[in-house]
């Protein structure tokens, strides 16, 4: 089977408040998919780039450390770099915010180079209702993790969806790690 591996401690709750406070504080852009498409029936969730805000610098560096680490003991993968930038994404219950079944490999040129997918929990579970991060690494789901910091890291060829935010707002941060195709 696939593994799906767990960071529970990838960031702190303050480092968490940190990063939504800058998400927050920045434009955001409604969601699209690979190409720049728009599909409220597929995605529904604000972003924000964190390239394009200041201060964020030191969130990078973190990134770094956790998916080399989770790529050193489990994966295995060839990665050669973070071609795209951290995305803050807000589910909001108001948008009924979802993000149904897909996975992060895709026909543009940087999302074909997606071998590693994070997904870090920056809200607490109490802030939302619904807004699941489900991994499906084979017949059976995986359900992500709920503490504030804690990191999901999955193949980026899995499929994985959030489902709909019932009540609140959910935050997350997604990243990816690129390399070269699989052979």
């Amino acid at each position: 089977m696939i593994a799906v591996h767990a960071q529970e401690t990838a960031f702190s709750g303050e480092e968490c408040d940190r990063i939504v406070g800058l998400a927050d504080a920045a434009p955001s852009r409604d969601a699209r998919l690979v190409g720049q498409t728009q599909d409220h029936n597929l995605r529904r969730a604000d972003l924000v780039w964190l390239d394009d805000v200041p201060g964020s610098d030191w969130v990078m560096d973190r990134i770094i450390d956790v998916v080399r680490i989770a790529n050193r003991d489990v994966f295995g993968f060839d990665l050669q770099s973070f071609s795209e930038s951290a995305q803050v994404a807000r589910y909001d219950a108001a948008r009924e915010g979802h993000f149904d079944w897909h996975s992060d490999i895709g026909e543009g040129p940087l999302a074909r180079q997606r071998k590693l997918t994070m997904v870090v929990q920056l809200s607490g579970a109490e802030d939302y209702d619904g807004g699941r991060l489900e991994v499906m690494p084979s017949a059976h789901t995986h359900e992500a993790g709920l503490g504030r910091g804690h990191a999901t890291i999955f193949p980026s060829f899995l499929l994985h969806r959030v489902t709909p935010v019932t009540k609140g707002q959910r935050h997350s941060l997604t990243i990816w790690a690129h390399g070269p195709a699989f052979r």
